[in-house]
C-alpha cells in the first residue's frame, strides 16, 4: 500500500472510527474529512453544533444564510485548532473567514481551511549509513463563497460554492496527483418573534445546511474513488432572555452523512470480503442514502449524530458554554463533552473551548484547547439587544 494511502487511511480512523470491534465494518467513510473539523471555538465549546445558533463571523462552515441576520455589519474570523497532539505536533487545521452584509436583506462571505498533515520524513538506507532523503508535508484546502438573502422578515436561504484539493502525494509515488473537486451548499435560517416563556421574553431559532454536494475524488489514476462529505444538518435553538444583560441559549443539532452506507461485498466466487460503500454517482448516493443501511430502518437511524448545546451571555463581553455529542457506538462511536468560554474587548472576540471524551475512542481533539479570534467591524449594535427587535441573540 502506497505511503499516501497508509497516512489517509490512519486519518480517517483517528478521526471516525472506534478502536472498539462493534460493527466498526459498516462505519461510512469519506474523502477530505478535513471538511468536517469544526474550525471555531465558539461552536466548539457547544457539543460542535451551529447551524441554528445566531450569527458569528464563523457562520460561513455552519449555515451562510444566518450573515445577513449578523449584529456585525462585516467581520473577519481566524482560527487555528491543532489536532492529534497527544501523537504529534505539526498537524493543524487554520482557517480565515471574511463576511460583509451587502444591505439589510443580502450578505456574502467567504473562507479559507488548510489542513497540514504534518512533516513525513524520508530516509533512506546506503552502504549502512541512513541518507536523510528530506521531508513533505501533504496537506489539504477548500476555498468557499457564499451569498445569502432574506426572503421574509424572519427567513433567509444561503447558496455556497466550494474548490476542494486533496494534496496528499509524495515525490516518490510517480502514479498519484493530487486531488481536487467541487461542492456546493445550500441552507436557509429562520430567527423568531419574541414571545413570554416561563416569565421571561424568549425567541426560537431554526436552520438546515446540505453542505459539499459535489462529485468524488480521485487520487491516482485507475484508483478508487472517495465521496466528499457531503453532509445534512439541521436543528433548532431557544434563547432565553433574563433582562438586558444576561441570556441563556439552548441548542439542538442533528446530522447525517449523505453517502452510501458500506454493505456487503463479494468476489467471482461468492466469498465475503468485506463492507464496503457502492460505486455510484453522488447524486444517486444522496438521495439513497436515506434507505440503504443494511440493518434497516434500526440501522439508518443510528447513523444520525445529535448534539447539544448551552451558551449563557453576560452582557456584550463575555460568555459560557457547554455541550454533548453523541453517535452510535456502530457508527464511529464518537461521544463527548465540551467547554467553552469568550471575551470581547473594543470589538474583538477571543474564543475558546476544551473537548473531553467520554468514549473508548481516542478523540483527535480530546484534552486540547482550541483558539478562535473574531473581528467585528463596523460593530455599533449592542450583541445583546438587536435595535429592530429587542432581542437578546449576540454575536457569540
Amino acid at each position: 500500500m502506497k505511503l499516501k494511502k497508509i497516512f489517509y487511511l490512519v486519518f480517517t480512523i483517528a478521526t471516525f472510527c472506534s478502536g472498539v470491534g462493534i460493527a466498526q465494518d459498516r462505519v461510512i467513510t469519506t474523502g477530505v474529512p478535513f471538511l468536517l473539523i469544526t474550525p471555531d471555538a465558539r461552536a466548539g465549546g457547544m457539543g460542535e453544533l451551529g447551524v441554528a445558533t445566531s450569527a458569528d463571523a464563523y457562520s460561513q462552515q455552519w449555515n451562510p444564510a444566518k450573515y445577513v441576520f449578523a449584529e456585525s455589519p462585516k467581520g473577519l474570523s481566524l482560527s487555528y485548532t491543532p489536532y492529534l497532539r497527544k501523537l504529534v505536533d505539526d498537524i493543524f487545521l487554520g482557517s480565515l473567514t471574511f463576511y460583509s452584509q451587502i444591505n439589510e436583506r443580502s450578505s456574502w462571505a467567504g473562507s479559507i481551511k488548510y489542513f497540514s498533515l504534518g512533516d513525513i520524513q524520508f530516509n533512506e538506507s546506503v552502504g549502512g549509513t541512513i541518507v536523510d532523503q528530506g521531508a513533505e508535508r501533504p496537506n489539504e484546502i477548500s476555498i468557499d463563497l457564499s451569498y445569502a438573502l432574506k426572503l421574509s422578515d424572519r427567513f433567509a436561504m444561503s447558496v455556497a460554492g466550494r474548490y476542494i484539493r486533496s494534496d496528499l502525494k509524495i515525490s516518490t509515488d510517480v502514479d498519484a496527483t493530487s486531488s481536487n473537486s467541487l461542492g456546493v451548499d445550500i441552507a436557509g435560517f429562520y430567527k423568531g418573534n419574541n414571545f413570554d416563556l416561563f416569565n421571561n421574553k424568549a425567541f426560537l431559532r431554526a436552520g438546515f445546511n446540505i453542505s459539499n454536494i459535489g462529485p468524488k475524488l480521485k487520487y491516482d489514476e485507475g484508483g478508487q474513488e472517495d465521496y466528499i462529505p457531503t453532509n445534512l444538518r439541521f436543528g433548532t435553538g431557544l434563547n432565553f432572555i433574563f433582562d438586558d444583560s444576561n441570556a441563556l441559549g439552548i441548542n439542538l443539532e442533528f446530522a447525517k452523512l449523505l453517502v452510501p452506507s458500506p454493505v456487503a461485498t463479494y468476489d467471482d466466487n461468492n466469498v465475503f470480503i468485506g463492507y464496503r460503500q457502492p460505486d455510484t454517482t453522488f447524486l444517486d448516493a444522496i438521495f439513497k442514502s436515506f434507505n440503504d443501511a443494511p440493518g434497516g430502518f434500526s440501522e439508518e437511524i443510528k447513523e444520525f449524530t445529535w448534539a447539544l448545546g448551552l451558551e449563557y451571555l453576560l452582557g456584550d463581553n463575555f460568555a459560557v458554554r457547554t455541550g454533548y455529542f453523541n453517535e452510535s457506538e456502530e457508527k464511529g462511536s464518537r461521544r463527548y463533552l465540551t467547554f467553552g468560554s469568550g471575551f470581547t474587548l473594543n470589538n474583538i472576540t477571543i474564543d475558546i473551548s476544551y473537548l473531553s471524551s467520554l468514549s473508548k475512542v481516542r478523540n483527535p481533539l480530546e484534552n486540547t484547547l482550541r483558539f478562535s479570534l473574531t473581528f467585528n467591524l463596523n460593530s455599533s449594535k449592542s450583541r445583546l439587544n438587536d435595535s429592530q427587535s429587542g432581542q437578546i441573540q449576540g454575536t457569540y
